[in-house]
């Protein structure tokens, strides 16, 4: 690649906005990955052991907040954002109130959105190769030590909220992010500028206190990890605080008023397998088979069939109390991992009190 004049850099840097919209993302910005002030955070937050049973974020940290590192030799941090609420999905509201059925983080009702967007990364570094010739560069979805969050907002894409979701003025958060480290000198975007201002709806509203301390999170309090990261046994005094959410939580995007106008994502995103609103004992009796069937393709596959029976064993013991239940507890009793036995245990434990207090 031959060196590029200024002008030819701006040409370019549009050029690429151009092609970045024509392959469907939804947001673009350019930053010159300087993250000294996000680095002080991450420290911050992991000598107070908030990351819980993540040890992956306390490896790397260098390579973290100092993109070269990780890629040497590059310059700029392409960011980019797809929209993927699922607007046709049965409403949040309604499955939440819904005891009896099982709550899926709406990210994960469809296709998993780590091939779908790396692809169209490369197909973006594809484009700009054709148009410069060879670059040095290198694609990143949720992958890597990359802090896509604060790189994110210094490319000018959102602002990370009091919930620590990036935060778009006009797009809200349901969306995900892609880098594309290069050596191109683009020219930069702005940082964005936070929009938060007094609102607490996102802190009010997280059943567990997660976000106590606004702008961080305790994720060995928040049900999203606890569901999906969490490898261990939930802890018994939190169970009863996840209610019916089997795999993650959204409930601090679904109060955020930045999201009362949510767009829609691409039909990829779509709900598969009626997982949008489907019973807690009909997920409960799926075979290891049926799990690896209706997760194919998704993010929920990444969990395992294990956590997914202790998940749905901790939203069966706050669903009510009825013998239907407690006999399809006692049955996926026999046979079951320790884990997975007991969050069983416990939930047979809550239809018992509750059908005896009936008596």
């Amino acid at each position: 690649m031959s060196t590029l004049s200024v002008e030819h850099l701006n040409d370019l840097k549009n050029q690429i906005h151009q092609w970045a919209r024509e392959l469907n993302f939804d947001g673009f910005g350019v930053c010159d990955g300087n993250l000294e002030q996000a680095a002080p955070a991450l420290a911050s937050w992991l000598a107070r052991d908030w990351h819980g049973e993540m040890s992956f974020m306390a490896r790397h940290t260098d390579k973290r907040s100092q993109p070269d590192r990780l890629v040497p030799g590059i310059h700029r941090v392409i960011s980019v954002r797809f929209n993927y609420f699922p607007s046709q999905a049965t409403p949040p509201s309604d499955v939440l109130q819904d005891p009896t059925l099982g709550y899926i983080a709406r990210y994960a009702l469809g296709r998993d959105y780590h091939r779908l967007i790396r692809r169209k990364l490369q197909q973006l570094a594809d484009r700009i190769t054709e148009s410069v010739g060879p670059f040095r560069y290198r694609a990143f979805v949720d992958s890597a030590p990359v802090m896509e969050k604060p790189l994110a907002q210094a490319a000018g894409i959102g602002w990370i909220g009091k919930h620590t979701n990036l935060l778009n003025q006009h797009q809200g958060s349901w969306f995900f992010l892609g880098e594309l480290y290069t050596d191109l000198p683009l020219p930069v975007d702005g940082p964005a500028s936070n929009h938060c201002g007094s609102c607490t709806q996102c802190i009010d509203a997280c059943p567990t206190g997660a976000l106590d301390h606004p702008y961080q999170i305790d994720a060995r309090l928040c049900i999203a990890y606890l569901t999906i990261e969490h490898k261990s046994a939930i802890p018994e005094s939190l169970r009863p605080l996840i209610g019916n959410r089997v795999f993650g939580c959204d409930d601090c995007q679904l109060v955020c008023p930045h999201n009362r106008e949510a767009a829609t994502g691409a039909m990829d995103f779509s709900a598969r397998h009626n997982l949008d609103a489907s019973a807690l004992l009909d997920l409960f009796q799926w075979s290891e088979n049926d799990f690896d069937y209706y997760t194919q393709g998704s993010p929920i596959r990444r969990l395992g069939y294990q956590r997914w029976l202790r998940n749905l064993a901790v939203a069966l013991g706050n669903a009510p109390a009825d013998r239907r239940t407690l006999e399809a507890l006692q049955k996926r009793r026999i046979g079951a991992s320790e884990l997975v036995n007991e969050h069983i245990v416990w939930a047979i434990d809550q239809h018992e009190a509750r059908l005896n207090s009936q008596i």
